[in-house]
């Protein structure tokens, strides 16, 4: 078996309660102590996160140990793994070497907030495994509680107080809400509600960072609020519960009616949970000086062909990286308000895979496989899959279908040299901003998935949501034949 098929799907440690588990042994993932972090690079950390980092350590030494004895018990002929993608230092920030061929995705990160996590297997260190298996654990009781509400909902109202007064008073909880929802005119206006609004802690998006006190977000609305909670955490997510209080409510499993019950459920732990894996997105941007930048003179450029990076053509890493984010969705690059077709130049690894002529071009997960690729075209995937998506938008082609490449690569997307008019691009909705000649799109699989709890199990949820919400596959049923002496088949 070659090393790429020996990756592990999804690099999760959980408990094989139900299902077959494929034990093997892999050197190319390593602890989350051996992983870039974004708290190891600032330049204090709170107690906690001392405490945290320092048995993170003693896990790493342990887990350094375990792959020692791996790399000894390596068959004869059996090549040393590289270093994955998800570990690599990014070349743009140190070295311009070429980053290191994966087609899995990076190793998921098990720890979801300060407390929560995947529940460790002790029989193995690495292995595949049934995704049914995938459930939920607490290293220490969860304390902090962000509640995401969907903002210009009057019918929300009640449903956001009724929350509130179970996490306060019954649980105990500390209740995290933003700024503009404490603030609402009817909350104020409600004294019955007073003593429950003063003990909200209010936060602001893009001013205070909540990242390291969360333990559980409970989302209430539609898919936008989980959306818009998987934004509010660039690095580790804790786990997500969402409510159907929304018009679609696709990632939103749970009935309100029940809410105490199912809250409670969580709060005791195992429960399970669909690891909804997100893109990485780097936008980099040329200097003003654009010497590219020239307005389209008729003339058509040389063509280009399949193959490496032309030299001088998207040189990005003499630019600047000007926005970073995690995207649950999809990253959609369109023709914005031109009239022209959309002309951007798609690269896979570093090579030219082909160019878009069209509307514009969905790169998605598997989650954002249900929403707008779903409406270009796409096939719906199933979130456990490690996969990306390439879907085109209204292409001038009648041969350009949607394709799925593995988790592990990495997509670029530039504006072609003779494209005769600019690109926008936006981010689950979001960011909007224009692309001009010389930028540039980097898109790979994060290591930093969003963590969704499910009501029942990871695929029964996912069909309900497809009949449920899409009403995939209705159709009237055939009626049986009465006379089978009708049917040809029976004829001599």
């Amino acid at each position: 078996m070659e090393d790429s098929e020996t990756s592990s799907l999804s690099g999760l440690q959980a408990v094989p309660d139900r299902g077959m588990v494929l034990s093997i042994t892999t050197s190319d993932h390593l602890s989350e102590s051996a992983r870039p972090s974004k708290h190891r690079e600032r330049p204090s950390k709170s107690p906690r996160r001392r405490r945290k980092g320092t048995s993170l350590q003693r896990r790493g030494d342990v887990h350094e140990q375990l792959l020692s004895e791996n790399d000894r018990q390596r068959l004869p002929g059996q090549h040393k793994h590289l270093e994955p993608s998800g570990l690599a230092s990014d070349p743009a920030e140190s070295s311009p070497k070429r980053r290191a061929h994966f087609l899995h995705g990076p190793y998921p990160a098990t720890q979801f907030g300060p407390k929560a996590r995947i529940l460790p297997n002790p029989t193995s260190v690495m292995h595949i495994q049934d995704p049914a298996s995938q459930r939920l654990t607490w290293n220490k009781p969860p304390v902090n509680v962000l509640i995401i509400r969907k903002i210009r909902d009057e019918t929300l109202v009640e449903p956001f107080k009724e929350l509130c007064r179970f996490l306060v008073e019954e649980k105990q909880m500390m209740v995290y809400v933003e700024r503009r929802v404490a603030d609402d005119v009817t909350l104020s206006q409600d004294e019955t509600f007073s003593s429950i609004r003063n003990q909200l802690c209010s936060f602001r998006e893009g001013f205070d960072d909540i990242s390291d006190c969360i333990d559980l977000i409970i989302c209430l609305g539609g898919d936008g609020t989980l959306l818009y909670a998987s934004s509010l955490f660039q690095g580790s997510v804790p786990p997500v519960m969402a409510f159907h209080l929304g018009s679609l409510g696709f990632l939103t499993p749970f009935k309100f009616e029940s809410f105490k019950m199912e809250v409670a459920k969580v709060f005791e732990g195992n429960a399970a949970i669909t690891l909804r894996s997100r893109l990485k997105v780097k936008v980099v941007k040329v200097p003003l000086q654009r010497e590219a930048q020239q307005p389209y003179s008729g003339e058509p450029q040389p063509e280009q062909q399949n193959g490496p990076l032309p030299h001088g053509h998207a040189n990005n890493e003499s630019g600047k990286v000007t926005l970073q984010l995690q995207v649950l969705n999809e990253v959609v690059v369109d023709r914005g308000p031109s009239s022209y077709l959309s002309n951007v130049d798609l690269y896979l690894d570093g090579r030219l895979i082909t160019s878009v002529q069209g509307d514009g071009v969905i790169v998605s997960t598997p989650t954002g496989s249900t929403a707008y690729a779903a409406a270009a075209g796409a096939s719906m995937i199933h979130p456990n899959v490690p996969a990306i998506m390439v879907t085109p938008i209204c292409p001038h082609s009648l041969s350009f279908r949607p394709i799925v490449v593995p988790a592990g690569v990495e997509l670029m997307i530039t504006l072609s040299p003779d494209a005769r008019n600019t690109a926008w691009v936006s981010f689950d909705g979001r960011k909007r901003q224009e692309i001009q000649y010389g930028d540039c799109i980097k898109i790979t699989t994060s290591c930093y998935p969003v963590p969704s709890i499910c009501c029942h199990d990871l695929v029964y949820d996912w069909f309900e949501s497809l009949a449920q919400c899409l009403h995939w596959n209705v159709r009237k049923r055939q009626a049986r034949l009465t006379d089978t002496s009708d049917s040809s088949d029976t004829e001599n």
